[in-house]
């Protein structure tokens, strides 16, 4: 409920929408760790050899919430990327897997600073999927 009602679905754009998640996640980051982390990260971590029933369902929900994102990246994808050679639902998967890995740094830290790094790294790197061509500011020599 809380991203299927989130404000960034509303932007007409699916780009717009998918940088947009990114920020939302680093919005989310405020509060204690076990306020903003994820309980299916966490249980699948600890149990995915003990109980396969748990693992299954963890990667049930997990790969639900990026079915999600699949659907604007695939749109996303045939606007500013139609020829990349890369799948839409991998690059979703992508993205949980870089919002779970913020999250184990975040608590290895004892930190949300590091996980909002993480998440603007993967924004970073979204934008240079989907326009590797915009231009960019030449670098300066300083002398």
């Amino acid at each position: 409920m809380l991203f299927s009602n989130a404000p960034y679905r509303a932007l007409p754009d699916p780009l717009d929408r998918l940088l947009a998640y990114i920020d939302f996640r680093k919005a989310l980051l405020e509060g204690t760790l076990p306020e903003f982390t994820c309980l299916l990260g966490t249980m699948v971590q600890e149990t995915y050899e003990t109980h396969p029933a748990i693992r299954q369902a963890c990667d049930a929900h997990i790969r639900e919430h990026a079915a999600m994102l699949e659907v604007d990246i695939v749109a996303a994808k045939s606007l500013y990327a139609p020829e990349a050679d890369w799948s839409a639902a991998s690059l979703a998967l992508y993205t949980q897997a870089v919002i779970q890995g913020a999250f184990i740094l975040a608590k290895a830290q004892h930190r949300a600073g590091v996980a909002a790094d993480c998440l603007d790294h993967l924004r970073r790197y979204l934008e240079l999927l989907f326009r590797p061509d915009e231009p960019k500011e030449e670098p300066r020599c300083v002398s």
